[in-house]
């Protein structure tokens, strides 16, 4: 029973992790701008094929990691660019509306160069085996997933916290006109809260494929919507909410489909949903939220 459990808890931090990568970028891009980005999930897909063609090519697992995270920063950077800079100010309905439409076009374009077939995509050997930890074992993927996010999170904190960048990121978040009246050059700003956050989602994509060992342009759709349930649960706008939202999450549906009879493991999903609007109807604002003003 405890080496149940402990696969349970394991499970639960590897799924967990997935999800705050992604949320954390609705998070940051919502802070600043106050938009909801339905697009992050298609950059999951992104990254996820992005390894595949480099998985293939036989290049080094860091060189991919490396190379995702690029990738991903330019896809938000350019989606930023091309779409939602000539938005910016527009009502934020607007914004949303731009939002799916940028999915919808990523998909679809993926659809029509790639097809819709699903692909095999496992992570090297060495990474599928289990490892003992003191009379119980874990999957080492699981273990790269939580230790990877880890050191990705605690290094975008150290880039918030400690850089010039991250000044003007919480400046920004906290009043753009104020910012840009201080000189916080709020485009270059924006631009890199995109692409932070878009890069992350990439990173995700890359651990979602070698966890459940299938990709296909359609894959997002799922990750992205999970990830925005818990940027909710944590708080729509605070970094470190949407982080423990995503580990809550990951948590609660792991013990929801391992610790309840197997005829419950098909509504997982509407689990997950369930939970949004629990949260929505106990407490609105996130379980962590910080207080921002709306504005246009």
């Amino acid at each position: 029973m405890s080496q149940y459990l402990f696969q349970q808890l394991v499970n639960g931090l590897a799924l967990g992790s997935l999800y705050a990568l992604v949320a954390i970028g609705f998070s940051m891009i919502y802070g600043i701008v106050r938009l909801i980005n339905f697009a992050q999930g298609d950059l999951v897909m992104i990254g996820a094929f992005t390894t595949l063609a480099l998985a293939g090519s036989g290049a080094p697992w860091p060189i991919i990691l490396a190379v995702v995270l690029v990738v991903g920063a330019l896809a938000g950077a350019t989606i930023e660019t091309l779409v939602f800079r000539p938005i910016r100010g527009a009502p934020q309905v607007t914004g949303f509306i731009a939002t799916l439409a940028v999915s919808v076009i990523i998909q679809n374009a993926t659809l029509m160069l790639l097809s819709g077939q699903q692909r095999n995509f496992l992570f090297p050997a060495e990474m599928r085996r289990r490892v003992s930890l003191g009379g119980v074992s874990a999957s080492v993927t699981d273990l790269v997933i939580i230790g990877v996010t880890v050191l990705l999170i605690a290094a975008l904190f150290l880039v918030v916290q400690r850089t010039r960048l991250g000044v003007a990121m919480r400046a920004t978040a906290e009043n753009l006109m104020a910012a840009r009246l201080m000189g916080v050059a709020v485009n270059r700003t924006i631009l890199a809260a995109f692409a932070i956050g878009s890069a992350l989602a990439a990173v995700a994509g890359l651990l979602w494929g070698g966890k459940f060992g299938q990709i296909d342009p359609l894959m997002g759709l799922v990750p992205g919507l999970k990830a925005f349930v818990a940027c909710v649960i944590g708080g729509v706008g605070s970094i470190g909410g949407a982080m423990l939202g995503g580990y809550i999450l990951g948590m609660a549906e792991v013990l929801f489909v391992g610790l309840l009879p197997p005829a419950y493991a098909g509504y997982r999903d509407a689990f997950v949903f369930g939970l949004l609007i629990v949260v929505l109807l106990v407490r609105p604002s996130g379980l962590f939220a910080r207080h921002v003003d709306e504005r246009a």
